[in-house]
């Protein structure tokens, strides 16, 4: 068996954390969603079960079903942002769900909810990338000693993936750096 296909020890409460952390970063999308489906709590639930989960929930049907409620929601919307806002939350609903196998993918669900988030809030404004990276270190100070460590048990995040691809690949190589220590100048 090579090493990408060996299997990752994920603990109950690493994913705990990581869901916790996926939550944070999803929910400030919301508004963004919800400002083009304002009746529509479809992405809302999902963060809110990703929360009951990290705060020592079930990870069963329920958590599943709204991450799927989610994910639907993405393709009733009427504009880019509020489609990135719903996958946002169906990726924190997911993160629950992260697989224990040491494989590059699984990235996508410790930072996808970051990366969803950073994205709709850069189309929002106009595709500015400073947005983006604005949302990016929110994203860095959201994230615990636990989902930094959870993270770096993995492959560095893969290539491709369009823009939420780039922002997935910014996201972890910042949480991979705090492994080492901060950035000279930062405070």
């Amino acid at each position: 068996m090579t090493a990408e296909a060996s299997e990752i020890v994920l603990s109950k409460q690493d994913l705990r954390e990581v869901a916790a952390f996926a939550a944070a970063c999803a929910e400030g999308a919301l508004d963004i969603f919800e400002a083009d489906q304002p009746g529509d709590s479809r992405p809302r639930d999902a963060v809110t079960a990703a929360w009951e989960f990290a705060r020592g929930g079930e990870r069963g049907r329920a958590l599943r079903d709204t991450a799927s409620a989610a994910l639907k929601a993405a393709k009733s919307v009427d504009t880019a942002a509020a489609r990135e806002a719903a996958w946002a939350a169906m990726s924190a609903a997911g993160a629950a769900y992260l697989h224990p196998l040491a494989k590059a993918t699984q990235v996508k669900h410790i930072l996808g909810a970051g990366a969803y988030a950073a994205r709709a809030a850069e189309l929002v404004a106009g595709d500015d990338r400073g947005v983006a990276a604005g949302h990016l270190e929110q994203a860095v100070r959201h994230a615990t000693p636990v989902v930094v460590d959870v993270l770096t048990r993995f492959p560095s995040a893969p290539c491709g993936g369009g823009r939420v691809g780039e922002l997935i690949r910014m996201l972890d190589a910042d949480l991979r750096a705090l492994r080492h220590g901060p950035p000279s100048g930062a405070a």
